[in-house]
């Protein structure tokens, strides 16, 4: 998301509270980020994939749509509407090819020429036959549902793993008449594919468990591809989300509070990633500076700065995301809470992107832990803490890709984690005995700040650099060998 993105937004949300009324601002909101799914993802190097990958998208959360309704959820004249506007929307954005837009200016809705229109009306048809179909199918079975899981896993992992990613742009190339042996992993570049699969894995797995509410196409639509958030989160619930949808038609239009608070959120968003993040990475750890680094102070200062830069980076597109919602009448969960100001590398991960914390939460360590505990032979209970806290934090690892660094980092984590849990249960009553000296207290909160975002810091290593020989070259580094 770029700045220009974001004005464009602002006066969208500003145009809407002036002008929409009632229902139509949660058309509005679906429309807009349909045509933004498309404007916001990058150029790639395969012909026509940026106009493919934002179709898929939409096609893959009509299918989970349909798989996911209630047993008793018809399918409405509004589902066959919303699904009618999704089409045209799409085919009006191919219709752009005919007007020979410059596709570098900013006011081009596509990255690059769209392919030709009765192509596009092909696609969409064998997309739309492909949506129906589990419907019509019986797809509201639970073993369809848990097809649909394994099959997103799948994708998942595909455009995470960086043999398996060149391997498909390799298959994609010689579809597209272009040479496979110059595929590249990053020809792939799926605008915030990483945050629509974790909604969709999150609607079929509390439709499996009976926990999702009945939502329209509309609603769910814009759920899965808000935005504000579909490039770098949060990871807003469901129900949660449709919540404050459904309240847009009795929202005050342009109502003086929540402007200023998302005006606000939005500056000081823009501030964070575009002043503070932009010019930290200048200075931060990566893998050119860090080849070219020998002293160990100034790897050091290398690692503080990427520290500091994936922070007001991550923060910093939060608040932006955050402050579009609010002046649409949409409030976004909080991502981020001061989070290198904790004294445990749990509080840490209780304010570190909260919403990917709690998905994981939920359905990875809570699953987990349940299942070893209802067996007949149960695991010990420090054992079952361990197996679930390191399979959490590897899958964190590896939603961000899977490779050895990643998977190292998880492990990091895990044994972090786990180690301040016996830590914790151990020392709970000298801790509590602290109340009585308020000094020795205070020592002991400054020392566990400090302690915890130099573990926090030093994980970054194997973030910040692509293999594990040169994040191992780092640390040694950093420790003057």
């Amino acid at each position: 998301m770029t700045l220009t993105h974001i004005v464009v937004f602002v006066v969208l949300a500003l145009l809407c509270g002036a002008l929409v009324r009632g229902r139509g601002r949660g058309w509005l909101l679906m429309g807009a980020s349909v045509v933004a799914v498309y404007w916001l993802q990058p150029a790639l190097r395969i012909p026509y994939l940026d106009f493919a990958f934002p179709a898929i998208t939409l096609a893959l959360a009509v299918v989970v749509w349909a798989v996911t309704r209630a047993g008793d959820q018809p399918v409405t004249r509004e589902d066959g509407a919303a699904l009618g506007v999704t089409a045209a929307l799409v085919l009006a954005l191919a219709a752009t090819r005919c007007l020979d837009l410059d596709t570098a200016a900013w006011w081009s809705p596509t990255a690059a020429r769209p392919p030709d229109l009765p192509s596009v009306a092909l696609a969409l048809a064998a997309l739309g036959i492909g949506a129906v179909l589990p419907a019509l199918l019986g797809g509201r079975r639970p073993w369809v549902r848990g097809a649909m899981v394994i099959f997103i896993i799948a994708l998942f992992a595909v455009m995470k793993t960086g043999p398996l990613a060149q391997t498909a742009a390799g298959a994609v190339r010689q579809l597209a008449g272009r040479d496979p042996a110059l595929a590249s992993a990053t020809d792939l570049g799926w605008l915030g594919f990483s945050y629509v699969a974790f909604r969709l894995l999150h609607t079929l797995r509390d439709r499996i468990t009976g926990k999702l509410p009945a939502l329209s196409l509309r609603e769910y639509l814009t759920y899965v591809i808000f935005f504000p958030a579909v490039t770098a989160g949060p990871i807003d619930r469901a129900e949660r989300f449709v919540r404050d949808v459904r309240a847009l038609p009795d929202l005050p239009g342009l109502e003086a509070s929540r402007m200023v608070q998302g005006g606000a959120r939005i500056v000081i968003g823009v501030f964070k990633k575009f002043v503070i993040a932009d010019s930290l990475a200048l200075a931060a750890l990566n893998p050119a500076i860090a080849a070219q680094t020998g002293s160990t102070l100034w790897t050091w200062a290398l690692l503080y700065g990427y520290a500091f830069q994936l922070f007001f980076d991550f923060s910093g597109y939060t608040d932006i995301a955050i402050g579009i919602g609010m002046l649409f009448g949409v409030k976004l969960p909080e991502n981020f809470d001061r989070p290198y100001l904790k004294t445990n590398i749990t509080a840490f991960w209780q304010n570190w992107h909260k919403t990917l914390s709690d998905w994981v939460r939920f359905y990875v360590f809570m699953p987990i832990s349940r299942n070893l505990m209802m067996r007949e032979r149960k695991p010990p209970l420090l054992l079952i803490v361990l197996a679930a806290q390191m399979a959490t934090m590897i899958v964190i690892g590896l939603w961000h890709g899977v490779t050895v660094n990643f998977v190292i980092w998880g492990v990091w984590h895990g044994a972090g984690l786990f180690v301040h849990k016996v830590w914790t249960d151990r020392t709970r009553k000298w801790y509590r005995g602290l109340d009585e000296k308020p000094w020795l207290k205070r020592a002991w909160a400054a020392a566990g700040v400090l302690l915890t975002f130099h573990f926090v810091t030093l994980s970054w290593v194997w973030f910040a650099l692509p293999d594990f020989d040169s994040a191992l070259d780092v640390f040694l580094r950093l420790f003057g060998v």
